[in-house]
Formats: structure tokens, sequence, C-alpha cells
């Protein structure tokens, strides 16, 4: 039996530079913290033929060309899986909240498959495989920041080039600064979710059309993350809320289905009566959580509950994909 562990993300600055629309012209720069928050894969031999895959449907397709996730059938196709496996995905978080679960859950299934097969795997090949099933395999509209940061783990900056290659390394942070700011920082779920793909493929039309505002936006964006490296590095912890608001409101002039009324008024209120710093919300759009840097936990807290949102307790994680299990 084998087991991962995958971290899932928040995005601090950035995103939307990491689609290839945008950094095959202009170079992406996105930074990206994993929480623990995990997607968790479970492969074991089965006594009988076929696959047995359980994730929040169930399947048992005999080869793998039958198998109707294209995530899971892609990555079976890819290591030339036997077909005798039970695979479970177990999930702390829902799919489509904005933390970047489909990444997640296809480095994790990679992992796994690497362990299950006793090949040594570093994080920049399950990267890398990752990016190629989404990408180019099954032409999603998706970037590469989900992928890297699920297989790195960490706090990661990412420097994405026109010719496909990736620079990573770590926010550079003492352990007290680190500190400061997980304390500082509070996400919580508005109760929807949504799938990213609409508002990505929007991005990426409008990207490859030359559309100058989107553009525009896009460059903004990844001067914000360059400016919240350096702000983070320097130890302005308290500063990062300022940036987040600005980030934010850039976010949303990509797209008109980025917010929404709902969004804009719980957004309203944690700055207003719960004394947030500054946030945005997590993901591409639509839906998912918000995140906040507050001085006050107590009272941003008190205010967001009574609005009927959930907080979920994070920290963050330091360890990447991992294997928990392998005998």
């Amino acid at each position: 039996m084998i087991i991962t562990r995958t971290p899932l993300r928040i995005s601090i600055g950035g995103g939307g530079t990491d689609l290839p629309s945008y950094y095959r012209q202009h170079g992406g720069f996105v930074i990206s913290a994993a929480i623990n928050r995990y997607v968790y894969i479970t492969i074991n031999r089965r006594f009988s033929p076929g696959y047995l895959l359980k994730y929040s449907e169930f399947e048992s397709p005999s080869h793998w060309q039958d198998v109707r996730h294209p995530l899971f059938r892609e990555a079976l196709a890819m290591h030339g899986a036997p077909e005798d496996l039970e695979i479970v995905s177990i999930a702390d978080v829902p799919a489509g909240t904005g933390l970047g679960s489909s990444g997640t859950f296809l480095v994790g299934l990679l992992h796994a498959l690497h362990a299950y097969s006793r090949r040594p795997v570093s994080a920049e090949t399950l990267a890398r495989e990752a990016v190629d099933i989404e990408m180019n395999r099954l032409g999603e509209p998706v970037g590469k920041q989900d992928q890297y940061i699920a297989a790195y783990g960490g706090l990661l900056c990412q420097d994405y080039q026109p010719d496909e290659s990736v620079q990573v390394a770590p926010l550079k942070l003492g352990q007290g600064a680190v500190r400061e700011w997980e304390e500082s920082l509070m996400l919580f779920f508005i109760g929807q979710t949504r799938a990213a793909a609409t508002l990505l493929a929007d991005q990426k039309q409008r990207s490859e059309s030359g559309d100058d505002a989107m553009t525009e936006a896009l460059h903004a964006t990844k001067a914000l993350g360059r400016k919240i490296q350096v702000m983070l590095e320097g130890g302005q912890i308290d500063q990062f809320g300022a940036l987040m608001h600005e980030h934010w409101m850039k976010k949303r002039e990509r797209s008109a289905g980025m917010s929404s009324g709902r969004i804009d008024q719980l957004y309203g209120l944690a700055r207003g009566e719960g004394g947030a710093l500054g946030g945005k919300l997590v993901g591409a759009g639509g839906g998912g959580f918000l995140l906040f840097q507050t001085r006050d936990r107590r009272r941003l807290r008190e205010v967001m509950t009574a609005a009927g949102l959930a907080e979920m307790d994070f920290n963050f994680d330091f360890d990447g994909s991992v294997v928990l299990l392998r005998n």
C-alpha cells in the first residue's frame, strides 16, 4: 500500500501570470504558500482485474482508456500503471474552492504511482509531469502555480520564463517573520464552489488576442508580486494587507466574473467592521475562500461568523508532496 499527502495552497501574489498565454510573451512571477490542508492518495493492489477508483465518484473500469476522470486517465496512461489497482482520493477541502485542488490531486497521484513502482522522484519531476498532463495532454487553460507549489511546498517564489523553464526559490523569511505573518492571516469560506476553467479560458483568449486591458492588468499583478516579495523579505509583514488589497482590486479588473455582489459585500464588511488590513479572494475567482490579514483575529472572526462564514484555520506546510506510507 502507498499513501501520499500533498498540500493545497494560497496564492500570495502574481497569480494569473503563470498562464502560458501571458508568460510565453512576458515571463511570469508568482508567490505561493502551501498550507496544512491536504489531498491524500492511497494505492493498493487488487486481487481481481481492473481499476477501482474512488473520489467524489466511483469508477471500476477494466482499462485506463475507459476511465472517465481525465486526470486519473492521463496519469495512469503516462505511467503505464498495472490494471489491478485500487486508488482512493480523500481531500480536506472540497474541489472548486480556489486552493489549487486539481493540481494538488494530480501531483499526489503521480507521486503515489512513482512510489508504487519503487521509483524515486524529485519535486521538479512531479511538477513537470502534472503540468504536461493538464496543459499539454488535456489542453486545460491552467497555469503552473498549483503543480509547483503542491510538489515543493513551503513559501515559494516562481519565475516562469517564455522558453517554458521555471526557476523556484523559497521566500527568504526568518522563523519569527514566518510566525508573525502566519498568525496575521485568516481564511473564510464564502459558501460556494466553482470551476475555474471558464474564467481562466477568458483570460487565455483575451491575452492571446492582444487585449491591452488584460495585458496591463497582468503586468501590474506581476509587479505587485515582486513588490510583495521585497516587502515580506524586508520584514514589513503588516504591510502585506495593503498590497493584498491592491492585488485584489487589480484582479477584479481582469473579468466581470471575478467577484460578485455577495463577495464585494463580505469583503467590505471585513475591511470595515472587521478591521481587516486587506484581503482578496483566493484562486481564479467567483467563489471559494476569502483571505485577510488582520491585527485583531477575534474581531474579524466575530464579524465574519455573524455574516455566516466559516473560518478555516491553517498553518504553512514546508514538506510539499510526501509519501506517508510505503509497504
